[in-house]
């Protein structure tokens, strides 16, 4: 099935959206404004040990996002790993479909354009490549992009980097919880924990104002560990108002997802 893509749309110099990316009014950037004078939590895993765990399983349990610094992943992997995308999408369009995924038929891993559309039948001004990092026994390599020739040795770095900082985090909630350290990483398929890649491409477009590229949601996920860039505009739900998650030059962004957010409060001590 032939896939209207997003950044083709945008290569395309349009001057006025397409109408189903049109949100309404209600949904818009300028009516969705963030509070000011709130920050998300920042989080350094330099913190001693007692302190981070008492803070990491607070801030997670009132916020369900933080930044986290001191994570000791190199700034030098991000950058490569922000780079190999950019070269992805920068392909030309035929070596890009080589990759297509189909959700329709179950096939959801590679590159795509979200087409599923929401209540109002709006869509998201986005397109994407997916592919799973871990367990290795579920890894298809043949979806890996195999250019830019350096992905698939930098995603393996970062998959290594993604896991240990995962299981960090998982130990010191699991700590916090009053539990072994090992206990919600258990939970969660221990070594056959689930890894995903997920890159996201938000090219320009010719009406931002009306526009979403990502819509109000949670995540499927236990853990979501997000690589941003210095462009504005995520915002996370706190005591019934938006707040803007500000850039921090090499910090991750954690968020607490529906897996995790269940072991948690359904499952109290």
């Amino acid at each position: 099935m032939e896939v209207e893509r997003v950044q083709t749309l945008s290569l395309d110099e349009l001057k006025e959206l397409p109408s189903q990316f049109i949100r309404e009014a209600k949904e818009r950037p300028e009516n969705t404004k963030a509070m000011e004078g709130i920050n998300v939590p920042v989080i350094s895993l330099s913190q001693p040990h007692h302190f981070l765990v008492k803070e990491i399983t607070q801030v997670a349990s009132e916020w369900g996002f933080f930044l986290l610094t001191d994570h000791g992943i190199s700034p030098t992997l991000i950058q490569r790993l922000k780079e190999v995308g950019h070269e992805f999408f920068a392909l030309p369009q035929m070596d890009k479909e080589a990759y297509a995924n189909d959700p329709f038929i179950g096939r959801f891993e590679g590159y795509g354009t979200k087409m599923t559309k929401n209540f109002e039948e709006k869509l998201e001004w986005v397109d994407y490549y997916f592919h799973l990092m871990a367990p290795l026994s579920r890894v298809n390599y043949d979806m890996w992009p195999k250019n830019p020739v350096s992905y698939r040795e930098i995603t393996e770095d970062y998959s290594k980097e993604m896991l240990r900082v995962t299981n960090k985090v998982l130990e010191l909630l699991s700590e916090g919880l009053g539990l072994e350290s090992k206990v919600l990483k258990s939970s969660l398929g221990n070594e056959k924990i689930e890894l995903e890649m997920k890159i996201n491409m938000y090219p320009p477009c010719p009406q931002p104002e009306l526009a979403l590229g990502v819509e109000p949601h949670t995540d499927m996920s236990a853990l979501t560990l997000l690589i941003p860039n210095d462009v504005p505009g995520l915002q996370v739900w706190k005591d019934n108002n938006w707040v803007a998650v500000n850039y921090l030059d090499n910090a991750l962004f954690v968020h607490v997802g529906d897996q995790l957010e269940a072991l948690l409060f359904l499952n109290p001590t």
